[in-house]
């Protein structure tokens, strides 16, 4: 088995002997007459799930492919046959969102509605291997410094599968949402108002996504103008000669102090900025409200209070929620980007200052 080859294949119903077979709790068990829906959906948030998200670590896990691809003939049918099973993966979490979304919206009882909100929250979670897996290949040919045509179409073909998904997640939370069953207030304790879209390594750094269900104030408790869509974790890990070092200072050879990583954050925003020439523009009304433009750009989190350099452990108790300033990077334009293009834009700055 090749780097690119996916190691785990969803049968249908009726497999052969001998190979797996992910069956649909959903609906079997919700929808048919042998089981009480509410313990299927139960069961899947436990039982079956912990399958798929199992096998889908390993595929997360799994190196990217650093090498030369060629372009011959069988490295072009390896390919074909991995973007086959990359997709029947896909199949397989769209299909789940669209189960739970007919499910609550063709009516259930308070209790059942509860299980479909916790299925929500499991499906979230047992995506982010399938998000890391297609972040991590497609992203890594950023390194490689090359152009291949099989690379390109690779990269392409992953982001636009991590793209579809992250989509329709969003539409699901919605919806529930909608329903008055999710909450995307941050300063609710059980709110569900971002998730998880992928993680990949750039060098030393790691780079986790997260993905906003709708545009949310920048900050919590106060109005600064500013709207964020996207989140950008971007830890800077020591070098292996660093990270050695530490192993053997601290006596174990397999672990090492991941609380000295520092951590950046980074932010999609928008802001609604006014704009004397907007009315004599007629392209862009469906930004522009009474000579106001909605401009968007990617900036940093800069932390204010608590002092990030305070030793005062007393600061950050008293702190109940951090306040930051944003510092702009770059601006976008006024059209919101995928979240996939946006994630573009700050890899090629991150890149552009290893």
């Amino acid at each position: 088995m090749t780097d690119t080859e996916v190691q785990v294949e969803f049968q249908p119903d009726g497999s052969p002997p001998g190979r797996p077979s992910l069956r649909d709790p959903l609906q079997e068990d919700t929808c048919g007459e042998a089981s009480d829906g509410t313990e299927g959906l139960l069961n899947f948030g436990r039982r079956d799930v912990e399958e798929p998200l199992l096998l889908l670590a390993d595929v997360a896990l799994a190196p990217p492919c650093v090498g030369h691809v060629s372009c011959s003939c069988p490295e072009v049918r390896q390919m074909e046959r991995s973007f086959h099973s990359i997709r029947l993966q896909l199949q397989f979490f769209l299909s789940k969102a669209d189960n739970l979304q007919d499910c609550l919206v063709s009516g259930q009882s308070h209790l059942e509605r509860e299980a479909l909100v916790a299925a929500v929250s499991t499906l979230l979670y047992t995506c982010r291997p399938f998000f890391n897996y297609l972040e991590s290949t497609a992203r890594s040919a950023a390194l490689q410094n090359t152009h291949h045509p099989v690379d390109v179409c690779s990269e392409v073909t992953l982001l636009h599968f991590s793209q579809q998904l992250c989509d329709r997640l969003e539409q699901l939370v919605l919806i529930y949402t909608s329903y008055d069953l999710l909450s995307l207030d941050e300063t609710e304790p059980n709110n569900v108002s971002h998730f998880c879209i992928g993680q990949t390594r750039l060098g030393q750094l790691r780079l986790t996504i997260f993905r906003y269900c709708k545009p949310t104030p920048y900050l919590a408790r106060v109005d600064s103008g500013l709207y964020k869509r996207m989140r950008w974790n971007v830890e800077r890990l020591p070098d292996e000669q660093q990270r050695t070092e530490e192993e053997k200072d601290g006596g174990c050879e397999d672990r090492w102090d991941e609380t000295k990583c520092h951590t950046d954050h980074y932010f999609l925003c928008y802001e609604d900025i006014s704009n004397g020439d907007a009315e004599a523009d007629g392209d862009r009304k469906e930004v522009r409200r009474d000579n106001v433009m909605r401009m968007w750009s990617i900036g940093q989190w800069v932390q204010v209070n608590p002092d990030p350099t305070t030793e005062d452990i007393y600061d950050w108790i008293t702190c109940e929620v951090p306040q930051a300033s944003y510092c702009r990077l770059f601006f976008l334009g006024d059209e919101e980007p995928s979240s996939c293009s946006a994630t573009d834009c700050l890899q090629q700055l991150l890149l552009s200052h290893i």
